[in-house]
């Protein structure tokens, strides 16, 4: 059986790795390594299609080193017991793990030994941000570098040198530059699915892959919104931060992401945080018109769903923002996390050996807003402060403002006897 065209295309030697330029580029890190022959343990993260594990298969190679493979996921600690032998044979030998993020503590517990006293050489590779997905024992030990996604014109030219090479369709098939183009975009920097494609349009080709064959197998770009990686949160906040922006276009593109991954439950709760964090009181009617217009999407599901959702979008960008709201409880919760004070007796559910005129009276409204509510070392902080960004927030900061001159008194039995 003939190994995929991405395996069979995996470089061998520095020379042959498309883009990474600021990894291995002439005067650049890595270069520099090879060039002194010392590798250190070191974590590559980036998006998935990148060329980490390859990148690190080559480091050894180039430098002449014995590695093993390892996967964080399927490998168990019978297989780092007999890595760990052999290096004791060859000291430094180079681990390369994938999916080093997964690694369990057991398995941790192993390894961190041997990468201390450098009997291995650990290389990693991972889809996932190492500063929040990577055990800080782990990390602490080893160099991070960001392995990128590829530009449309590195993919392209790893294509022509696949349709070229005779470890790949050795000149045997051609294509047309518009299908080239398309597999190139729709790659999204991922060589490995590029290759993919190229290599069943080549099945299906009749000796040259046209415009119209790409885009039979190609139909929606490879989109980086696994739930599990760190794709998926990049076009969450990339959402958010749309509305928050009024950039109505880009938030447009980031719901049609979520859209094209079917992903509601996503959409759902983020675009109720965006509402009620970002627009806030700067605009309550719109936010409620999002509620509604969720429950829409979710009663009518996709394709249809997509149209009220693209009205709240609209709606939320271009409405006035305020973060009034989320400021002023996080105020609050700060300083309670700092210090407990205990709520005023009159305020207590049942007061106890409290003379009635001390006590919360239900019947007296006209005295309520000038009780003293808060304790008595928080009776003058002000935790909620208004954004003049709508209508709406100006009328709720003039009653507030005519409120705070009300002298607030925590003697009720004083304040009963003014009528």
């Amino acid at each position: 059986m003939q190994e995929p065209l991405a395996f069979r295309m995996r470089p061998q030697k520095i020379e042959e790795i498309i883009g990474q330029k600021h990894l291995i580029g002439e005067g650049n890190v890595l270069r520099k390594c090879l060039a002194a022959k010392r590798i250190f343990s070191m974590i590559f993260y980036g998006p998935p299609g990148t060329g980490k594990t390859t990148l690190a298969m080559v480091l050894a190679n180039e430098l002449e080193l014995p590695y093993r493979l390892f996967n964080a996921v399927t490998g168990n600690k019978k297989e780092l017991e007999q890595i760990f032998a052999e290096a004791r044979l060859y000291p430094g030998l180079i681990l390369i793990v994938d999916e080093v993020h997964r690694l369990n503590k057991d398995k941790q517990d192993l390894l961190l030994p041997h990468v201390e006293n450098g009997n291995i050489t650990l290389i990693g590779a991972t889809t996932s941000n190492p500063l929040h997905a990577i055990n800080p024992a782990i990390r602490s030990r080893c160099h991070l570098f960001e392995v990128k996604a590829l530009s449309q014109t590195d993919i392209e030219e790893a294509l022509c040198k696949a349709l070229q090479s005779p470890k790949g369709l050795n000149n045997e098939i051609t294509i047309e530059e518009d299908a080239l183009h398309i597999i190139s975009r729709h790659s999204n920097g991922d060589i490995r699915y590029a290759l993919n494609i190229l290599e069943i349009c080549a099945i299906a080709s009749d000796g040259c892959i046209s415009k119209a064959l790409v885009e039979q197998f190609s139909q929606i770009p490879n989109m980086s919104m696994d739930s599990d990686g760190d794709g998926y949160y990049d076009v969450l906040s990339g959402f958010q931060k749309s509305i928050r922006g009024s950039d109505v276009d880009a938030a447009l593109y980031y719901l049609g992401i979520m859209i094209e991954a079917n992903d509601m439950d996503s959409i759902e709760r983020r675009l109720l945080v965006t509402a009620y964090e970002d627009i806030g009181l700067g605009n309550p009617a719109a936010v409620a018109r999002c509620v509604q217009a969720i429950d829409a999407a979710k009663r009518v599901g996709f394709p249809e769903g997509r149209i009220p959702l693209a009205m709240a979008i609209i709606d939320l960008c271009l409405s006035p923002k305020s973060k009034s709201a989320e400021s002023a409880i996080d105020a609050a919760m700060s300083v309670l996390r700092h210090t407990s004070y205990k709520v005023p007796d009159y305020l207590r559910f049942t007061p106890v050996n409290m003379k009635e005129e001390d006590q919360y009276d239900y019947n007296r409204s006209d005295i309520w807003n000038q009780i003293q509510y808060l304790p008595d070392a928080l009776k003058d902080i002000q935790f909620y402060h208004p954004q003049m960004n709508s209508s709406y927030e100006k009328v709720l900061a003039q009653n507030l403002e005519k409120l705070r001159k009300v002298k607030r008194s925590s003697n009720l039995a004083a304040l009963k006897k003014k009528r």
